[in-house]
Parts: C-alpha cells; sequence; structure tokens
C-alpha cells in the first residue's frame, strides 16, 4: 500500500515537473524510482561502501553497520520516502526522506556508490529529494551530516544550525544542516 502511494506520488511529480535532458552517466540512462524490497540489501551495502570512501577504519564502520543498514519496516514506514538512483536495474544511489512533522522532513541518508562520485548523480538526488519535500507540503529539511559530506549539502545551499550526536559513535558530533523548502516571495505590483 505504502509503496503503491509512493510510485503514484513519484508519477505526479514527474508529470508536474518540466522535462529534462536525459540523466546520461557513463554513457547509461539514469533513473530515479522509489526503493524495492528486494533492493535494501543492495542500498545498505552502498551506504557502507560510500561512507567506507572516507577512509574510515574498520572499527568505525562496524559500529556504523547498523545505522547503515535498511529494513523492510524502514520502507514501509507511513512517514519514510526512499528513493534510489538505477542504472541498467541497479542501485548506484539512494536517499531517505523522513517526515518530523507537518512542516519538517529529514534528510536521514543520501549516498552515492563511490564508483560515481564525480558524475552528478548527488546533485540530481538532491535535487529530487528537495522537489519531493517540497510537493510533499513541508517547509524545511534538517540533514544529519557526515563531515566529509557538508561541504556537498552546504554547496546545494543548506546552512549549518549547529550539531547533533553521531547515532552509531558515542561522544561524535556531526553536523547538523537545514534547507528551506519554502518557494521564494515574490512581490506585485500592489505590495508596498
Amino acid at each position: 500500500m505504502v509503496l503503491k502511494w509512493a510510485f503514484e506520488l513519484f508519477s505526479a511529480l514527474n508529470r508536474r515537473r518540466p522535462a529534462r535532458k536525459k540523466a546520461i552517466i557513463n554513457g547509461k540512462r539514469m533513473h530515479i524510482q522509489p526503493v524495492q524490497p528486494e533492493s535494501l540489501t543492495q542500498i545498505s551495502a552502498l551506504a557502507q561502501r560510500s561512507k567506507a570512501h572516507w577512509g574510515y577504519s574498520a572499527e568505525f564502520m562496524a559500529q556504523c553497520q547498523g545505522e547503515l543498514t535498511y529494513s523492510v519496516a524502514q520502507l514501509q514506514d507511513p512517514l519514510a520516502h526512499f528513493f534510489a538512483a538505477t542504472i541498467e536495474c541497479r542501485p548506484v544511489g539512494f536517499y531517505v526522506l523522513v517526515g518530523l512533522d507537518e512542516q519538517r522532513v529529514e534528510l536521514e541518508a543520501l549516498f552515492v556508490d563511490p564508483a560515481y562520485f564525480g558524475r552528478g548523480l548527488g546533485k540530481r538526488l538532491w535535487q529530487h529529494a528537495v522537489e519531493l519535500g517540497c510537493a510533499l507540503g513541508y517547509k524545511s529539511m534538517l540533514i544529519h551530516s557526515d563531515p566529509f559530506a557538508e561541504p556537498f549539502y552546504l554547496h546545494m545551499g543548506a546552512k549549518r544550525i549547529g550539531q547533533r550526536p553521531s547515532a552509531s559513535i558515542p561522544g561524535r558530533q556531526l553536523p547538523l544542516l537545514e534547507m528551506d523548502l519554502a518557494p521564494p516571495v515574490t512581490k506585485t505590483k500592489e505590495d508596498p
């Protein structure tokens, strides 16, 4: 039921969105689509590869494994939205948005397979997540960022608003960022 709703929302977003150039990465067509239960093992492995790319130790990665492993229960959470970028039906990146309240959504994850770094895939996933957050009526998006990913989010328009403790590593503080999702206010001739 939730997957059907997500697919319908995704389809509606694509109908309302202006036509974009085809996403071709490494000569292959890329699609962004809802994550299916059978892909959870693949996206969990992708998240772990992506995080490990930054040179974290094996011990550190073992402590993060639970946080980087996604379950059917998480996928079926009515407040969660999982979308994957796929090439030839294989996930090469994904993001997870989770509604916090009526006004705020959290970008809980955004990972790109290291083999696809530097090809615009992260930017495309980010734009899709922002568009989805806006379409769902959220006004702001929180991002609990890895320190290595913070420059990307700042470049995409998010602002640092503080820090938050890591869910995996006791005593570790991580950047907390926020992105305004409200459309810009435009003045009319009648406005003072």
